[in-house]
């Protein structure tokens, strides 16, 4: 066994504290990484605090992960020692049903083994990125160029693909007028993504003071949605709606701005049911679609493309003991736009 560092949360009141437990030693298909930088997602304090109602303690959260291969199995043939990688939102999956046989794991129809607080077939809880090390199977394990920003590369492995992949499935291209409401982890990854793949964008948020950062991430408009005047000359007027918004709010507000035809992408989940009126589809055939991460095949692409358009998260860099307030910052809104946390400082 690998004696293993971390910061965990051991219920839903308590602070994360540093705390250290067992990883399992490589199988002939695995990989030993030395985790190197580890982005926080929204998801990381909501399952800490047990706000999904299954997690299992001691939890050691994180799922945006930068490391090197410290050593392999002897069976891999994927990755060497000391090459870069990242880990992402899953370890496993069945491998077998539709969805993976076409690269689509996270849809796997026998559910993906998640790579914090998921439980592997000998009842181990798997445990994430808040740690110094991690071994998984090479095939879940991604290529990191360089050339990226190391640490602006880990929120890749979520915000990243979860927008890439939603973007590129819906086909938005040049042409296109978009719009991208919200402007956090997920929005900012969004106005990156879209703006380079020649799309309109335009940013919607109620705060005012996120124009010039929106201009800087490469919107082409800016929206206060409180300016009720100019919100309503936006009736009929996009293609596509990027929904990032994980706090209640009224979709149909947002879906009278699409075109006839147009297409709401929800990425933000908000904790309660939402209302949705018919009429407002009805009336011109406009759709509402979810999308979810992306699977192994097209996260690569995805890092593959960062590295070509030098497009990464805008992180704070901050130590593991700040991972606390790292997390009451996140819920007020305090971050441009993503924390990635120094693994090499543990």
């Amino acid at each position: 066994m690998i004696s293993a560092k971390c910061y965990a949360a051991h219920n839903q009141d308590a602070a994360l504290e540093l705390y250290s437990f067992e990883r399992k030693d490589p199988g002939d298909y695995d990989v030993l990484i030395d985790i190197i930088y580890c982005g926080i997602c929204h998801a990381d304090v909501h399952q800490s605090k047990n706000e999904y109602g299954n997690t299992k303690y001691p939890l050691v959260p994180g799922h945006e992960i930068i490391g090197r291969i410290r050593s392999i199995g002897e069976k891999v043939s994927k990755f060497k020692e000391d090459e870069l990688v990242g880990v992402g939102y899953f370890i496993l999956s069945c491998g077998h049903c539709p969805s993976c046989i076409t690269q689509e794991q996270q849809f796997c129809d026998n559910g993906i083994t998640p790579t914090q607080n998921g439980k592997l077939s000998d009842g181990t809880v798997t445990k994430g990125g808040y740690s110094d090390c991690i071994v998984v199977n090479e095939n879940y394990v991604l290529s990191v160029p360089e050339i990226l920003n190391h640490p602006g590369a880990a929120p890749l492995l979520c915000a990243g693909i979860t927008t890439y992949s939603s973007l590129k499935y819906n086909k938005v291209g040049k042409g296109h007028k978009i719009a991208i409401l919200g402007l956090g982890g997920l929005g900012h990854m969004a106005v990156k993504f879209a703006a380079s793949f020649s799309a309109e964008v335009t940013v919607l948020s109620s705060s005012a003071a996120k124009e010039d950062d929106a201009q800087r991430l490469g919107a082409h408009h800016f929206v206060n949605t409180s300016d009720k005047e100019r919100f309503a000359l936006l009736a009929n007027h996009f293609d596509f709606i990027v929904d990032t918004v994980s706090a209640k709010h009224d979709y149909n507000t947002y879906l009278n701005l699409l075109k006839k035809d147009g297409t709401m992408i929800l990425l933000g989940l908000p904790p309660e049911p939402s209302t949705l009126h018919a009429h407002a589809l009805t009336g011109k055939r406009r759709k509402v679609t979810g999308s979810f991460i992306g699977g192994i095949e097209e996260t690569q692409e995805m890092l593959y493309y960062c590295a070509k358009h030098k497009i990464t998260a805008d992180v704070e860099l901050i130590r593991p003991d700040e991972i606390n307030e790292a997390f009451e910052r996140m819920l007020k809104g305090d971050v441009k736009y993503r924390f990635a946390i120094d693994m090499q400082k543990l």
